[in-house]
């Protein structure tokens, strides 16, 4: 089984919504600093949100008031919430899990070991 499986994709129209999902099999989830990252065609990989093992939360400021970021310990899940999409939301959307002896991660990728293979996500006009 890959130690995180994303879920939720989708093809939607510009201005709707979708509940991207993350399901982490690694050891001590609840205890992890998990996120959300992003790669469309030909660009690079960029983070979106993190949310801390005490679920404090980070945001880049591209996706901050119209994305939500949340986890689910009991379920060893992670979500993102995302409302008032647009054309350029158009990606791959891949979760990732940092080592245990990360205690606080941002959202640059050099913080996270674990990757899941992603789910896409296009947005039309």
């Amino acid at each position: 089984q890959a130690p995180l499986v994303e879920s939720g994709g989708g093809s939607v129209q510009d201005g709707g919504s979708l509940r991207l999902s993350c399901v982490v099999s690694i050891s001590y989830y609840s205890s992890r600093c998990v996120g959300w990252f992003r790669q469309a065609s030909g660009k690079e990989r960029e983070g979106l949100a993190v949310i801390q093992s005490n679920g404090t939360t980070t945001y880049v400021d591209a996706v901050k008031g119209r994305f939500t970021i949340s986890r689910a310990n009991a379920k060893n899940t992670l979500y993102l919430e995302m409302h008032s999409l647009k054309p350029e939301d158009t990606a791959m959307y891949v979760c990732a899990a940092a080592e245990l002896s990360i205690s606080w991660c941002g959202t640059n990728e050099r913080d996270f070991r674990y990757w899941g293979q992603g789910t896409q996500v296009t947005v039309s006009s």
